[in-house]
């Protein structure tokens, strides 16, 4: 059996997902007794051996979609924000004097994958809404890297997950280099995801029930409230803007 929460590990988060499993794995009654870590997240997610992980919502719509269940959406802990819906941050160095995303049109643009949600989608929908591109991409392959690779004069504008961003301020000082110049529309949190096929009623009592039943700090620190139900239409509704150019 597999579980795993890939997308907001790092060293300071990593205890806190461990108690989080914990609690559902006592919940469910059954279950590995330590999240898998390492390797690659398209096998975690595709195993049939899966009972709980967490995937983008650009790759559900891409790939996954037909080949797991979503279980549910987490509720983040971001102003402003409906429940179960989060946003990115386009960020620059602090020093920079351009003012608009729009002004970064060509400049070297920061971004983790081509299949993710916040970190491409997103950034490349809010240009084309407001009649530009980001033409000069540069991929990092992790948004903490994006946001090294501007403070460190290696890329001029990157798009972060939010929450990303919160534990970046939180954790890395180089986060103190940089400023948020907007944000994008907010669109559904990164799901919940088990193997097709599985039942995801009881996994999403018993994750509802670990969620609540964590410590505030826990659930600072994730930044995690709650769980709620979003629809996968209401995935699969977010457009595909196209795919960066090959490095």
């Amino acid at each position: 059996m597999i579980a795993s929460l890939p997308m907001y590990d790092r060293p300071e988060t990593m205890a806190a997902n461990d108690r989080l499993w914990q609690r559902v794995c006592a919940e469910l009654g059954y279950g590995p007794d330590h999240l898998t870590r390492g390797g690659n997240v398209w096998d975690h997610w595709q195993s049939p051996d899966l009972i709980l992980s967490q995937t983008c919502g650009y790759p559900y719509r891409a790939r996954l979609h037909g080949t797991v269940t979503i279980v549910g959406t987490p509720v983040l802990d971001l102003p402003d924000c409906p429940p179960g819906h989060y946003y990115s941050v386009l960020v620059a160095r602090a020093e920079d004097p351009r003012e608009t995303p729009r002004d970064f049109a060509e400049a070297r643009f920061a971004y983790n994958e081509a299949l993710s949600q916040s970190g491409w989608a997103a950034p490349q929908t809010y240009a084309a809404a407001h009649g530009f591109t980001f033409s000069n991409p540069v991929q990092s392959g992790a948004h903490r890297e994006s946001a090294r690779a501007v403070a460190e004069n290696r890329a001029d504008i990157a798009a972060l997950d939010a929450l990303s961003w919160k534990m970046m301020q939180r954790h890395d000082p180089f986060a103190a280099t940089l400023r948020v110049l907007a944000r994008t529309k907010p669109s559904p949190t990164l799901p919940y995801i088990c193997a097709l096929g599985r039942d995801p009623a009881p996994i999403f009592e018993a994750l509802q029930s670990a969620i609540s039943g964590l410590s505030q700090d826990d659930r600072a620190t994730l930044g995690i409230t709650g769980l709620t139900r979003i629809t996968a239409e209401a995935y699969l509704a977010q457009p595909n803007p196209p795919p960066p150019p090959p490095n």
